[in-house]
């Protein structure tokens, strides 16, 4: 019996009746040889964060635009926040920690440059539309390793493509994920405005704090422990009633005072400029995006489906830095 084998009988020992086995995966799309020593899902974990598009993180938007300052979020630190809470979770329940992980680490992963502004823009350009969960999978799937993908396993693809709190993942490590993801995301995204000067602490709605706790810590502390509490020898991942209310309320709030307000959102014409701009220019040149993308179009992919997956991949700096190359003007000099 190799390494493998003995962490895969520890998980049919150990691990919840609810958990989803490695030894019991549905498997990858192209068959391979399994590791003498990672299980499918640790092995998924491994690609995710060793993968281009998960290096691209650390430039890209979470809430603020190109923010100058050094400690507000981006979309690579909220992704680790996310795994992080789903982590603890996972352990707490005896779910699969490693498949907890690699969809946590690989559910943002086709994000666009700039937040949700740049899906935002993507989405009114393509004609098919854009979603940020979708192609995170596309990037999973098609994208990486040369436009081989990265052959997941079916249980971390489906977590990536159901992290939206409206849908439905499969395992119960994916509904730890899409939870998390928005336990994350709200009490980081306060943490950020209030840094910012857009909130006060003291701005944030009395009942939904009461029920949550005044700071961050504490909000953290009593979402997780709810939904290890409500979740506990169960086959469904829970937060019970009241604690759900204040979350979403307080995500309520957030939209109406943060995501939509002028500060943090005030250069989002630009932006739909920027890549409305960039779009059109790639549509109408496609010999100039990189060599990939030209052979993505050989294989009969649509041009505007490349070019969304050309600009989804941006960082916020090359997406600045090519629009100044491309669009603005440089002073002439003689050499």
């Amino acid at each position: 019996m190799n390494i493998r084998e003995k962490q895969e009988t520890w998980e049919q020992q150990y691990l919840s009746p609810y958990a989803s086995l490695s030894a019991k995966s549905r498997g990858r799309e192209i068959p391979e040889e399994p590791c003498s020593i990672r299980p499918i899902y640790q092995r998924d974990r491994d690609r995710i964060l060793h993968c281009k598009a998960f290096r691209r993180l650390k430039h890209k938007t979470q809430v603020f635009l190109a923010p100058l300052g050094d400690h507000y979020r981006t979309r690579l630190t909220h992704t680790l926040e996310v795994a992080q809470n789903a982590r603890t979770i996972a352990r707490a329940l005896r779910l699969n920690e490693d498949l907890t992980e690699a969809i946590a680490l690989g559910h943002d992963l086709g994000h666009t440059p700039f937040g949700h502004a740049g899906e935002r823009a993507l989405d009114k350009l393509s004609p098919s539309g854009f979603r940020h969960h979708q192609q995170s999978v596309r990037v999973v799937e098609r994208l990486e390793n040369d436009g081989q993908g990265l052959n997941l396993s079916w249980e971390v693809r489906d977590g990536i493509r159901n992290h939206q709190i409206q849908s439905s993942p499969a395992t119960m490590e994916g509904k730890v994920v899409r939870y998390s993801d928005k336990i994350a995301y709200i009490n980081h995204d306060i943490d950020d405005a209030v840094r910012a000067g857009i909130l006060k602490e003291s701005d944030l709605p009395g009942p939904y704090i009461k029920a949550l706790g005044r700071t961050a810590r504490e909000r953290l502390n009593t979402m997780i422990l709810d939904i290890v509490h409500s979740s506990e020898d169960r086959d469904d991942i829970i937060i019970s009633p009241d604690i759900y209310e204040a979350m979403m309320g307080l995500r309520e709030f957030m939209y109406c005072n943060v995501y939509a307000n002028d500060t943090a959102k005030g250069e989002e014409k630009k932006t739909y400029a920027l890549i409305s701009m960039l779009y059109g220019w790639f549509k109408d040149k496609p010999e100039q995006m990189p060599e990939e993308y030209g052979r993505m179009l050989n294989e009969g992919e649509s041009i505007d489906r490349v070019v969304c997956d050309y600009i989804a991949g941006m960082t916020d700096n090359y997406a600045i830095s090519l629009f100044q190359e491309l669009f603005v003007p440089k002073s002439w000099k003689k050499y």
